[in-house]
């Protein structure tokens, strides 16, 4: 992608963010109640469609289990300069809680089969006369296949009904990847509820204020002659809470409720 591409795609992307939840949001008071005030210190938490009140009250084990990672996770410095995106040591930190737990990766898969069930107005008998009565008569159900109408949507961590997703630094066209998967399991019925936690509104500034970034060998990351910075890697495309809250905001999540956690600079413990 040339320079002039890029900047069109920053122009473009700086009018997709919301810093506030929107009306669908549901209201902060209900949010205290049920997440936990120590994650509240440490979050930026917003909820949709009563998503805090089914963890909270409908799945309260598998709630306890995320609140307990989230507690634990702090990150370095280090960790945010460092190259990696996704594959980085970040989520492996949740993944060392939640996958002992039975934490799944899912995937779900399915063919669509709709029953076609129809009646037709008779008017003749089978002789072929006239009836003096004409009656409706039901038609043999013809039954229509979509083939993989459901196929290879992901959630990195699945327990019971409860589906959870990190995304650190990525494109921010993940986000609907991950809430159309969320909507999926709970059209059918896999899920009840979706947690996802990203860069929370706070880390912009502070990452602005990191030196610069580093490889994975841990040298300073060179662009052009010069130490690139780490903000550089942290754009306004990428996966933070700006950009989910634009989503969640739009319903973009369908039907499903989606509980998210916006990481703050509490988080880095150094």
């Amino acid at each position: 992608m040339s320079e002039e591409e890029d900047a069109f795609e920053e122009e473009i992307s700086r009018d997709e963010i919301a810093l506030e939840p929107g009306e669908a949001a549901d209201p902060r008071s209900l949010v205290e109640r049920m997440v936990p005030p120590d994650l509240l210190e440490k979050y930026e938490v917003y909820s949709y469609r009563s998503a805090a009140t089914i963890l909270s009250v409908s799945h309260r084990e598998a709630f306890d289990e995320l609140c307990q990672a989230l507690r634990e996770f702090m990150i370095t410095e280090a960790m945010i300069r460092t190259a990696g995106g996704n594959e980085s040591d970040i989520p492996k930190l949740l993944s060392a809680s939640l996958r002992p737990k039975d934490w799944r990766e899912t995937i779900i898969r399915g063919d669509l089969h709709v029953q076609k069930i129809a009646k037709r107005y008779v008017t003749t008998g089978k002789t072929g006369k006239a009836l003096k009565k004409p009656r409706y008569e039901k038609m043999p159900p013809e039954t229509l296949t979509r083939a993989k109408y459901l196929d290879g949507h992901k959630v990195d961590y699945v327990k019971g009904k409860v589906a959870f997703d990190l995304e650190w630094n990525s494109k921010d066209q993940t986000f609907d990847r991950d809430l159309y998967a969320f909507s999926a399991f709970a059209q059918t019925g896999v899920i009840d509820v979706g947690v996802l936690v990203t860069r929370g509104t706070e880390m912009t500034d502070f990452i602005k204020g990191l030196g610069p970034a580093l490889t994975k060998s841990g040298q300073i990351e060179m662009k052009d002659g010069k130490p690139r910075t780490t903000a550089a890697k942290y754009g306004a495309s990428t996966t933070w809470m700006g950009k989910l809250l634009y989503r969640l905001n739009a319903g973009r999540n369908g039907a499903c409720p989606v509980l998210v956690f916006g990481i703050t600079p509490a988080c880095v413990k150094d």
